[in-house]
């Protein structure tokens, strides 16, 4: 088996607030990530996939069709958006990296049999970098 891994870029900003809990502990538990105007950041998601090489392409994955892939469900869905506002898996979910991670996950694993109807490639992981400190990983068997 070989991996492929490869690397997308978009910027969306957020607000982490949980609308069940108080102002005051929305501070206390998400500090400078609750301002009320929001923040963003360049993310930076990495998809991993897996398969055998094939021996007629020499590839494990279409590069392209990955690239078309994640390119309709992930970068279009979320660059330059208001994750809160413009993105309704976030309408009632706090929208931290981890359940980005997880939505990204999701959107994937939804579209995945249609750009690859054959077994191979699969989906095996995701990471986002939300900054050069923080990194999210989740691993596509973790996701329903």
């Amino acid at each position: 088996m070989i991996r492929v891994t490869r690397r997308y870029r978009f910027s969306a900003s957020h607000r982490l607030h949980a609308p069940q809990l108080s102002d005051t502990e929305n501070r206390e538990l998400y500090g400078k990530c609750n301002n009320p105007f929001g923040h963003g950041h360049n993310y930076e998601v990495e998809v991993t996939v897996r398969g055998p090489v094939d021996a007629r392409s020499g590839r494990a994955a279409d590069i392209g069709r990955l690239d078309q892939l994640v390119e309709q469900q992930v970068v279009a869905a979320f660059d330059h958006r208001n994750l809160n506002a413009e993105v309704a898996a976030f309408r009632d979910l706090v929208p931290t990296s981890e359940n980005l991670g997880v939505e990204v996950c999701r959107r994937l694993k939804q579209s995945w049999q249609a750009a690859f109807p054959n077994e191979w490639p699969r989906l095996e992981k995701i990471r986002i970098a939300e900054t050069g400190r923080n990194i999210f990983e989740v691993s596509q068997h973790e996701i329903e």
